[in-house]
């Protein structure tokens, strides 16, 4: 949060903002699901202090910087970062579900995240489309695009997770649950190819391959987490239950492409960072790179509980640290990067 009290802070506040939110709240679920219950719920409490903080800067920069919100939303590379806010507010949602157990703030902001992705996903698509001015691929295009994929599969996450609280509106909340699944699972496809083209045809200098890049995994582990969780609600769906076998075999796909990416990923990161010697300092969009390793923690030990390979359960119980790690270098990065900013 390098929007400080001053307002030209809040002014230049990055609209990838809410990814910290993403980061706390995913990596805070995966310490609860490994039994590190102390972790899990300070993780939370922070998060009862960033979702609020950022909504509040949110609402002030709207009110009074609209040219520079307007200005994002003409952005290729910026306006896909208020995607985020779906995310983040549904991730939060099932910390109240799995860390806090309460289910009425999760049905809320189940609600609220409905909202947000309904308005933000036309609305910066239908902007990007009819604007004039475009610019080259190369330029346009990076990892931050998937959280259009990350956003959808959030809300089918949460979702399902509220679902049973319904009563007998559960498999219609599960029915819904399932076409955001399918619908985040097509966007991934169509964006996936477009980035994977660049990747092949396009010359990369290491600025290019920031750390939105690491949402190449993110998208498709969420959507093995959202697979896996409409599997498991299958019994109380006639739809899911019909669907089950397909269910199965698409969020094994989706795992296996995440496992893929992360080989790769860390090679561009190598090459980028100690080949390259491109200087590794703070940026808010490292939450973004924190985000895919909690969720892939997360995704893998719910693939585990779908299906008969209990050698996948330990997997979770090392991403788990590789994932308080990166949370924690990117927090003191940050807090670096504010006593820096006020020196």
């Amino acid at each position: 949060m390098n929007a400080a009290p001053r307002g030209g802070r809040i002014a230049s506040l990055h609209p990838a903002y809410f990814a910290m939110v993403m980061a706390t709240g995913i990596v805070s679920i995966a310490a609860q699901l490994l039994e590190m219950t102390a972790v899990a719920r300070l993780l939370f409490a922070l998060n009862l202090v960033f979702y609020p903080a950022l909504i509040a800067f949110t609402i002030v920069r709207v009110a009074r910087y609209r040219d520079c919100v307007i200005a994002d939303l003409l952005d290729h590379g910026r306006s896909v970062g208020f995607f985020t806010t779906v995310a983040g507010t549904c991730v939060l949602g099932s910390q109240f579900v799995i860390v806090a157990r309460m289910w009425p703030p999760a049905a809320v902001l189940w609600a609220v995240g409905i909202l947000l992705w309904a308005v933000i996903i036309y609305g910066v698509l239908a902007v990007l489309t009819v604007k004039e001015h475009k610019p080259p691929m190369p330029e346009g295009l990076s990892g931050g695009w998937l959280l259009s994929v990350v956003a959808a599969q959030s809300v089918s996450v949460l979702g399902t997770q509220v679902a049973s609280g319904f009563g007998a509106s559960e498999p219609l909340v599960l029915f819904f649950s399932l076409l955001m699944w399918l619908g985040g699972g097509m966007l991934y496809i169509w964006i996936i190819s477009l980035i994977f083209f660049r990747y092949t045809f396009f010359v990369m200098e290491p600025s290019d391959l920031g750390p939105p890049y690491w949402i190449n995994m993110g998208a498709v582990a969420i959507s093995t987490l959202a697979g896996a969780l409409l599997t498991a609600a299958a019994p109380a769906s006639p739809v899911l239950g019909e669907l089950t076998p397909f269910l199965k075999g698409m969020t094994l796909l989706f795992w296996a492409t995440a496992t893929w990416w992360i080989p790769m990923l860390v090679i561009l990161g190598v090459w980028r960072h100690l080949i390259r010697r491109f200087p590794l300092r703070y940026d808010p969009l490292y939450w973004g790179a924190v985000f895919p390793i909690g969720m892939y923690t997360v995704s893998t030990y719910r693939l585990g509980q779908i299906v008969d390979v209990p050698e996948l359960m330990a997997i979770p119980r090392v991403f788990i640290w590789v994932a308080l790690l990166a949370w924690t270098a990117t927090l003191f990065g940050l807090i670096r990067d504010l006593i820096a900013r006020h020196a």
